[in-house]
């Protein structure tokens, strides 16, 4: 190398000027805060400032009339001596942990079934989809009163095979079991997501089944069961939710009260009396967030449990 190589000085490459924001793009940029705002002040109005009033509401005694009154963790302690409220639990629990897997199971059945390619398909599933979009209704529940009721129409048709029906609905045995029908009777969401899984698994692997000696059974439990499993999963911690959180219809037949002999009692209705009846919204606010905390709980223990059962087909 020669020495007026090494003596010459390194030359700097030139720097790149920085990008400018066009007019347009900045435009663009003004447009999309604008169409976000409606979202955001839903989020923040709707949602974020009555989750931290709630969570304020719930170390306070409030009656909805004079000014809240810190007490600290005295409305939780209230809840461990409190027999309605453990009453409350044992019910919400009986109910999710039997409506629940009746519900997806149902849907499962009629997912398959809807699946053979059957004539009028689409008409089919709208009317199964139906209940889904009425359930939580008022008129719905209302017409499940009679239904259930002592003259409803149950015991009607009771009536025609020489059989004496019962007031379900004032029966404390009975009661909660209307309420778990009235929950597996709108399965038309979670079919419609069964239904969408089952179209997605290969028709080849069924193939491979039959030449196998593979029968319907042990297709069913070998191909659709492992490769439906993260589909279970979905529609398992949705309905769980939505389970947990269930009024409308407990709040409608039961009038408002949980009966008979608190048998319909769900926790939301519990939470209902205790802010909107007997005004302690501070212990309602804290029943709110016990089961808030609870659902988190429960769901969360189902994403850990998942890795057991829950199958996903591009895992090796």
């Amino acid at each position: 190398m020669s020495h007026d190589t090494l003596a010459r000085p390194a030359v700097a490459a030139p720097r790149t000027p920085p990008r400018r924001r066009t007019p347009s793009f900045r435009r663009q940029g003004r447009a999309a805060h604008v169409f976000l705002l409606p979202f955001l002040l839903g989020l923040v109005l709707v949602t974020a400032v009555p989750l931290l009033a709630s969570l304020y509401l719930s170390f306070t005694d409030y009656d909805l009339i004079h000014d809240p009154d810190l007490i600290g963790m005295e409305n939780f302690r209230r809840m461990v001596g409190d027999e309605r409220f453990w009453a409350s639990v044992g019910v919400t629990l009986r109910y999710v942990l039997v409506s629940v897997p009746l519900q997806l199971a149902f849907a499962l059945l009629l997912a398959v079934v809807l699946d053979k390619g059957m004539r009028g398909l689409a008409l089919y599933r709208s009317a199964f989809y139906l209940p889904s979009l009425l359930g939580s209704s008022v008129a719905v529940a209302i017409l499940w009163r009679q239904l259930f009721g002592h003259e409803g129409l149950l015991n009607s048709m009771l009536a025609w095979f020489g059989i004496e029906g019962q007031s379900w609905l004032q029966n404390p045995d009975t009661a909660l079991s209307t309420l778990v029908v009235l929950n597996v009777w709108t399965f038309g969401s979670p079919m419609i997501i069964f239904l969408a899984g089952l179209r997605q698994i290969p028709e080849e692997l069924y193939e491979a089944a039959r030449v196998d000696g593979a029968g319907k059974v042990r297709q069913f439990r070998s191909v659709t069961a492992p490769l439906l499993t993260p589909i279970v999963f979905f529609n398992l911690v949705l309905q769980t939710i939505g389970a947990f959180q269930a009024f409308t219809q407990a709040h409608i037949i039961s009038g408002g009260q949980g009966g008979p002999l608190d048998s319909t009692l769900f926790y939301t209705l519990y939470l209902y009396q205790q802010g909107f009846n007997s005004f302690n919204m501070g212990y309602a606010s804290a029943m709110a967030w016990v089961l808030l905390l609870v659902i988190g709980v429960v769901t969360a223990g189902h994403f850990l449990l998942s890795k057991y059962w829950v199958f996903y087909g591009d895992e090796r």
